[in-house]
């Protein structure tokens, strides 16, 4: 019994001490952990700070699209590939086995290095055991996608060493087309850029994710994978109001324009009456090189003095009030009168004389538009000038993008009214207003007094889910009555059938608009300088003028050789875009029983070639043709009479040189070769000349040089 209790004792003095001794542990454990992270735990937070780190991943961009979905801004991403060979999960193994197909690969892939190049410089990253080492960069998704199969790489990220960093390079497939309006972000920080990526920043850019990375060696930082990391969300997809076929139009017109005439810079804009949506917005600036760029949105940007296109503003005005009519008269005398402290001409030498006030807009009399304002608002400017304001004219138009300023309207007892100020902002100066802003007003006579906002972005997209779209917005419900309307309409008719612009009626569609030549100041030195003006030339309007559809405008800074009126330098663009605008929508051309007077003009030239071919067109157009050939001549030529198009035979005897001039490059080869005889091309276009005679004999194989016209 007492060696049983002498045991039982001995055991439990044994358990005592251990319970003892882990109970001094445990408490030196305890204290220990607490004087680490209360007397060390900066240190130690500093070094894993040092070692690890939480980074953010940049989400994939949203698109910005045509109005038909073609791509007009995208992020591609490109990847950057490296691989750790010194970790202790790669396989040294399988690396040293397979390194000279890998070499090889590489070296076929990426044709930057030889595969033997390749095989020193990975032998020798390993026996440095780089943790980091770089493979190449700038790679694209194909290139990546077949590079994870080769071998020790498809092992995976540990055993194969593969480390793959991508980023998003933001591109334009369209280049320079309408760029400062499709704009950019700053990488400084969000919300800061221009045009349709800066406004909708927020929506393209999505939301970041992070990632948990590791320091290596050096500065290098390789993904550890871990439980924090978050996915990015892609940013929204947006679709944009630009048609890409007019904007590459209006680009190149206003381009040559420009070249043509030395101009500093110049800008155009088309939009669609009803909706407010543009189409196309070109804007265009000389470099110290002579090279011209998209640097600068001057269609929304830029504020200057309008010229003759406010003209319309000013004689609504009295219309509306009932103090002139279209069909009163007018005395404009010999072409120049005086103002208290100003003389005012106009563009004719020896003026226009007694004309109408309808005439006196079309022809853009000067002093006819100033005698009416100075008659019945030289007393009570304020009249005047708050008119214009009810039209909306002092406001800006509040398009989707940044950096519209506000016009400059100034009003009576302002500091910088004078006495002319009335007179002067009458027929254009003392005021200022961007292009965008005066297409706007005249866009509103279009559509019958209503005002509608512009806009560049029509839906917003997820994964290809409609999101949100952009209703139009009414400015302003009426700017006029619908009689001054109506007869706005008809002055706007009459400068392109009997005015300003005579030269560009001649179509097959009624164009309507106002034309601009405005002297450009100078802040320091006025309007002349060193004896020499710049001017502003413009059109505004818009087509068909009895139905309209689409609004225009072009201006041209500074045209420098000799010719400066706005008609002559601006109108050509203006044609040429609606032209292509017109040729591209088929419901606006009217029926057959419809023309009268238009017949003529809508009667085209076309080249002579295969009948079933031109037969279909003339088909699709309504165009009335005169067949004279026989049923089985497959081959004719075409002549234009006033109302229709002639066919008759085009023969090409067997074994002698075919006749091919005046036929398109295409058909041309066609019958050339189906004769025997190798062809040479020189130029493009219409063939105008051929080195071998029409019909003289051949033996086969004879060669043709054709020559073309160089021009469509």
């Amino acid at each position: 019994m007492n060696k049983e209790k002498t045991i039982r004792t001995q055991i439990l003095g044994r358990l005592t001490v251990i319970y003892v001794l882990l109970l001094v542990f445990l408490f030196v454990l305890f204290f220990r952990i607490l004087y680490i992270q209360l007397a060390e735990g900066d240190k130690w937070k500093k070094a894993e700070k040092l070692n690890f780190r939480t980074t953010t991943i940049e989400p994939n961009r949203g698109d910005i699209r045509a109005r038909d979905g073609r791509l007009l801004a995208s992020s591609v991403p490109e990847y950057e590939i490296r691989m750790d060979l010194g970790s202790k999960a790669f396989d040294v193994k399988l690396f040293q086995q397979k390194i000279d197909s890998l070499s090889m690969l590489l070296s076929k892939l990426f044709c930057d290095r030889s595969a033997e190049k390749y095989k020193r410089d990975l032998l020798a990253a390993q026996y440095r055991q780089e943790r980091y080492y770089l493979i190449n960069k700038n790679v694209t998704f194909l290139q990546l996608k077949k590079l994870r199969n080769f071998p020790v790489f498809n092992a995976g990220q540990y055993k194969g060493g593969l480390i793959v960093k991508m980023e998003y390079e933001r591109l334009r497939p369209f280049g320079d087309l309408a760029a400062r309006t499709i704009g950019y972000v700053y990488k400084s920080g969000k919300g800061r850029g221009v045009g349709v990526e800066g406004a909708y920043d927020s929506i393209l850019s999505g939301v970041e994710g992070r990632r948990l990375e590791q320091r290596i060696s050096g500065s290098f930082w390789k993904p550890v994978g871990s439980e924090i990391d978050i996915e990015p969300i892609q940013g929204h997809d947006i679709v944009t109001t630009i048609d890409v076929n007019i904007q590459d139009v209006a680009h190149n017109a206003l381009l040559r324009i420009l070249k043509q005439h030395n101009a500093r810079h110049g800008a155009a804009v088309l939009m669609e009456v009803k909706t407010g949506e543009i189409l196309a917005i070109t804007n265009l600036k000389r470099t110290s090189i002579g090279n011209y760029v998209e640097n600068y949105n001057f269609a929304v940007g830029e504020r200057t003095e309008p010229g003759s296109t406010i003209k319309l503003a000013s004689l609504m005005i009295a219309l509306e009030d009932g103090y002139v009519s279209p069909d009163d008269i007018i005395d404009t005398g010999d072409g120049m009168t005086e103002f208290p402290g100003w003389k005012i001409r106009d563009s004719k030498k020896g003026g226009f004389g007694k004309i109408t006030v309808k005439e006196a807009f079309e022809v853009s009399s000067n002093i006819a538009v100033t005698k009416i304002v100075d008659k019945y608002y030289g007393k009570r400017p304020k009249d005047f000038i708050e008119k214009l304001y009810r039209m909306h004219l002092n406001q800006p138009t509040g398009v989707d993008i940044q950096g519209e300023p506000v016009p400059y309207i100034k009003y009576p007892g302002d500091k910088h009214w004078t006495g002319v100020s009335l007179i002067q902002m009458s027929y254009g100066y003392e005021l200022q207003m961007t292009p965008l802003q005066i297409l706007t007003f005249y866009n509103a006579v279009a559509n019958n007094g209503v005002m509608v906002r512009p806009k560049l972005v029509k839906a917003i997209y997820k994964h290809g889910t409609l999101v949100k779209t952009y209703p139009t917005e009414i400015i302003n419900r009426g700017i006029a009555s619908p009689r001054v309307i109506r007869m706005a309409q008809e002055m706007l008719e009459g400068v392109v059938e009997n005015g300003t612009a005579k030269n560009l009626s001649r179509n097959g569609y009624k164009i309507a608009g106002k034309t601009g030549t405005a002297q450009i100041a100078n802040a320091q030195y006025g309007y002349e300088y060193q004896s020499r003006v710049s001017y502003l030339a413009s059109f505004v309007g818009y087509f068909p003028a009895k139905d309209p559809r689409y609004s225009l405008i072009v201006i041209v800074n500074e045209p420098s050789n000799s010719q400066y009126y706005g008609n002559a330098v601006a109108g050509p663009v203006f044609k040429e875009i609606a032209d292509k605008v017109y040729a591209t929508r088929p419901d606006m051309v009217q029926p057959l029983e419809e023309r009268t007077a238009l017949t003529e003009m809508l009667v085209p030239y076309t080249l002579s070639g295969f009948k079933p071919d031109l037969n279909s067109i003339f088909a699709q157009y309504g165009i009335p043709t005169e067949d004279m050939s026989n049923e089985n001549n497959d081959w004719v030529v075409t002549t234009k009479l006033t109302d229709k198009i002639r066919l008759q035979n085009r023969l090409f005897p067997h074994n002698q040189v075919p006749n091919v001039i005046g036929m398109g490059l295409r058909d041309a080869v066609s019958v050339c070769e189906n004769a025997g005889l190798k062809v040479v091309i020189e130029g493009y276009g219409i063939v105008t000349r051929q080195s071998l005679q029409p019909f003289q004999n051949i033996q086969g194989g004879e060669k043709i040089t054709l020559k073309l016209s160089n021009n469509f």
